[in-house]
């Protein structure tokens, strides 16, 4: 797929890792074959193979690879189809990334004392070692009626990764995007009336007891030095934004 077409099936976008409001954000979802998955997956499936060799505690559950999406002032449409996640783990070592958009959104957690609450993957996962905010791609289980529900994947990646709860906390009326390298994140705050030192034993206890062991930490972010630990791109603007700008 030629640059011109991506383009074409990425619109409106400004420059890449910049945020955006967004007022909504409609992901359709479409039951037929991505065209991507329907064209590579000799080659998917080579590097999956591949891919569990190195780390045979991946899971090919099913993911949403977005088609297309287009951003119009602050109103996002989009169109996804489901796909094994082995679709994913190709399609973000191609240089172009063409062919499709990965889309996920993130809880942002603060705490009364203000600090950001990110967590560390574990070694068991595809990205051992990276401190973002406790998140999963979107998931076939996430559609409502041919719509994802971004609301819900949050609460529930949270839920499955950290034990909290999101409905304790105070939900920012915002939500915001930040779009790069063919890959879109949603953002929306979560303010817990907890300290950083309150959620993290929470935090804590349900590692200890969590069979999947996504995660090997649970950390309270308190500036936006990109140093401190090992971010994911999409962090960057985030700490940016929570430290420098409010």
């Amino acid at each position: 797929m030629n640059q011109m077409l991506l383009e074409r099936l990425a619109t409106g976008f400004p420059a890449d890792g910049s945020v955006f409001p967004l007022a909504s954000a409609s992901i359709r979802v479409s039951p037929d074959p991505h065209p991507l998955y329907v064209e590579r997956r000799e080659e998917i499936v080579a590097n999956w193979q591949a891919e569990v060799a190195r780390n045979p505690f991946l899971y090919n559950g099913e993911m949403i690879l977005l088609r297309s999406m287009s951003l119009s002032g602050d109103r996002l449409e989009a169109l996804g189809h489901c796909v094994p996640y082995a679709t994913h783990l190709w399609w973000r070592k191609q240089p172009d990334r063409a062919g499709g958009f990965h889309a996920f959104s993130w809880a942002v957690p603060l705490t009364a004392d203000g600090a950001l609450m990110a967590i560390r993957m574990g070694p068991k996962t595809a990205n051992p070692g990276l401190v973002y905010c406790a998140a999963g791609s979107l998931e076939a289980e996430d559609v409502r009626d041919g719509i994802v529900d971004l609301r819900g994947n949050m609460h529930r990646e949270v839920r499955e990764e950290t034990g909290l709860d999101l409905s304790e906390a105070e939900e920012d009326p915002c939500m915001f995007g930040a779009f790069r390298l063919n890959t879109l994140m949603m953002f929306r705050f979560y303010r817990f009336r907890e300290t950083a030192a309150d959620l993290e034993a929470r935090v804590r206890a349900h590692m200890a007891q969590d069979s999947e062991q996504e995660i090997d930490d649970i950390l309270a972010i308190r500036s936006a030095d990109p140093q401190t630990h090992r971010y994911s791109q999409f962090m960057l603007p985030l700490l940016d934004m929570v430290f420098h700008r409010s």
